[in-house]
């Protein structure tokens, strides 16, 4: 082996020798991939295709000790450092170019202690692992939507879905972690050991330490919930669009109603004559009881005249899987996102009118319903700021052809910029873009001063940078 070209901290280029990689290669259960080997293309691979980036090196680590070995080399030459679970950032941090990625893939087993209803995750699995090892006992804890995005990803930056209103976020519901700091040392956050490390991951990313295990409060839903989708022709939009925000101001925390905007895909129960064209689709589920859920739902089937719908007893983690075909990997992806107190007439307006310019057949507009529980949790109790937000609207452009990057871009930029004066200010980290990084700070509120002190006494030298980054405090600014 050559020696290799990597990324400093500074970002300037230097060389490795090849001696010190294989040093490190043997001292990382599952070994190293340099640019050199045949499996490199596959490994640097993420979800959104949009990024193409080439790392130094991949180390796939399998337990703590490789994890320690791989930050040691890090440290010793001051090389960029990436961190990859799900790989499934919208903004690609889970490979950095030039840099040392640390693949926690491998390390994806889940252990449920029914009878604690509680779950030790490891960093590299994927909702549909914790999903599916849960629902072995009827149990679950609040994680997103699509079933191949990392447990670990979503959770340090708050995670959220179908449970959220009525168990919280994600981070509200961890117990612990155990998180190798980028000082080598292997440490348990929470509650009662490093509370103030514990208190900056849940919500404030990768930026204080590599976790290696998160240990989560479950609780029982399903096997079974009331669950579907509803379809209304696009142009009803402002009408059930106004009918759905009025209902959701009392809907049950059990229930929770999602409005998406897009362009109908080919759905057996939908007229063959609305496939391709725009639609507003309610995508809902109750987590309480089937006659609940049924009787609770019911007003989403009156708000117009509509079109299609599918409801009704669904497994829970079948449901979790229903939106991975329109979230596939391989497609460029591009988000902009806003978080909502409330959305007026002229803000359901801007959305109508900017789903009737969807640059293309995979691109979407969903809002999220929030609320519930997670807007019981004081603002200050996690960095997770956003707990006075109702809705977050995610613009999500997706598209195949890199010629159409400008054009799908633009229109998410645009509707963007059309729906600020309606919005609360902060955003949703785990939406953010690689071109956002000056929306972090405001991401967090009154709480990014604290954050900034967690990094400096965990991550002084900021070694841990291709995140949402949060930079040290500095020396003698603010509280030790």
């Amino acid at each position: 082996m050559q020696s290799l070209n990597y990324l400093t901290l500074d970002k300037d280029v230097r060389q490795v020798r090849s001696a010190d990689v294989q040093a490190l290669a043997a001292s990382v259960s599952g070994g190293v991939i340099s640019p050199a080997d045949a499996a490199y293309d596959e490994a640097r691979k993420i979800w959104n295709a949009a990024i193409d980036r080439r790392p130094a090196l991949i180390a796939r680590c399998m337990n703590e000790a490789d994890v320690q070995a791989a930050l040691a080399f890090a440290r010793a030459h001051r090389m960029m450092v990436s961190v990859r679970g799900g790989g499934h950032h919208i903004a690609g941090n889970a490979v950095g170019e030039g840099a040392l990625v640390l693949d926690m893939s491998g390390m994806n087993g889940v252990e449920v202690d029914a009878a604690a209803r509680t779950a030790r995750v490891q960093p590299g699995a994927l909702l549909r692992d914790f999903d599916g090892a849960a629902q072995a006992h009827g149990l679950a804890t609040p994680l997103g939507i699509n079933s191949t995005t990392g447990v670990a990803g979503l959770t340090l930056g708050g995670g959220f879905g179908w449970l959220t209103r009525r168990y919280g976020l994600s981070v509200d519901n961890l117990l612990s972690a155990t998180v190798v700091t980028p000082d080598g040392q292997v440490r348990t956050a929470s509650a009662q050991s490093e509370p103030e490390l514990f208190w900056g991951i849940r919500g404030g990313g990768g930026n204080f330490g590599v976790v290696t295990a998160f240990d989560f409060r479950l609780h029982p839903v399903g096997p079974q919930v009331h669950a579907g989708l509803v379809v209304y022709p696009f142009a009803q939009a402002t009408k059930v669009l106004r009918a759905w925000r009025d209902f959701t101001a009392t809907a049950p925390d059990e229930l929770s109603v999602w409005a998406v905007l897009r362009k109908a895909p080919p759905l057996p129960f939908l007229p063959a004559s609305s496939h391709g064209q725009e639609v507003v689709v309610f995508a809902l589920m109750h987590c309480g009881s089937l006659e609940d859920g049924e009787r609770a739902a019911a007003p989403v089937l009156q708000f117009g005249d509509v079109l299609g719908s599918h409801l009704g007893p669904t497994p829970y983690a079948g449901f979790q899987t229903a939106f991975d075909p329109l979230l596939a990997a391989g497609s460029r992806n591009y988000w902009k996102s806003h978080n909502f107190s409330h959305i007026d007439d002229t803000a359901l307006d801007r959305l109508v009118a900017a789903a009737g310019a969807l640059p293309g057949p995979e691109c979407e507009i969903f809002v999220a319903q929030l609320g519930g529980a997670m807007g019981r949790v004081g603002p200050a109790e996690t960095p997770f700021v956003g707990r006075d937000a109702r809705y977050i609207v995610n613009l999500h452009g997706r598209w195949s052809d890199p010629a159409d990057d400008a054009k799908v871009r633009d229109w998410a930029r645009r509707a963007f910029t059309e729906l600020a004066p309606h919005a609360t200010g902060n955003g949703y980290v785990n939406f953010l873009t690689e071109d956002e990084g000056a929306r972090v700070a405001a991401s967090y509120g009154k709480n990014y001063a604290r954050l900034q002190q967690v990094k400096r006494r965990y991550d002084p030298d900021n070694l841990l940078r291709m995140n949402i980054n949060i930079e040290p405090a500095a020396v003698g600014k603010g509280a030790t």
